[in-house]
């Protein structure tokens, strides 16, 4: 069984940055693609960022563009999200997930986090 555990979230100024973290155990790291989700109040879920099982392949939202980065440390078993130049907007509930095998664009995502919430002030 995977778990994931994220950390990371906080209370931040507009213009400000966070990164989250998170913690992956129970198989080989390097077995996953990683992404990371956000739920806003009243929106649907959506997909931010994905990094592949080797860290060669990321994906970010064209909203985050500039602001958000996805990097991934195998050795560590652990995944990161840096937001910089936060708004209002990122305001979100932020999950990371884990999709298996080696897939280039993961999408499969069958093991998810609890969750850790990010609020950004004006």
């Amino acid at each position: 069984q995977v778990q994931l555990a994220e950390s990371g979230g906080g209370l931040v100024q507009a213009g400000g940055t966070l990164r989250l973290s998170c913690l992956v155990s129970g198989r080989p790291f390097s077995w996953y693609g990683m992404g990371w989700f956000r739920q806003a109040p009243g929106k649907d879920r959506e997909l931010v960022a994905s990094i592949n099982w080797s860290g060669e392949m990321t994906y970010i939202a064209d909203s985050e563009k500039g602001r958000f980065t996805i990097s991934r440390n195998n050795a560590q078993y652990v995944t990161y999200l840096q937001m910089n130049n936060l708004k209002p907007e990122d305001t979100a509930l932020y999950w990371c997930a884990a999709s298996p095998g080696r897939d280039n664009s993961p999408r499969q995502w069958t093991y998810w986090g609890q969750g850790t919430q990010v609020t950004v002030f004006s």
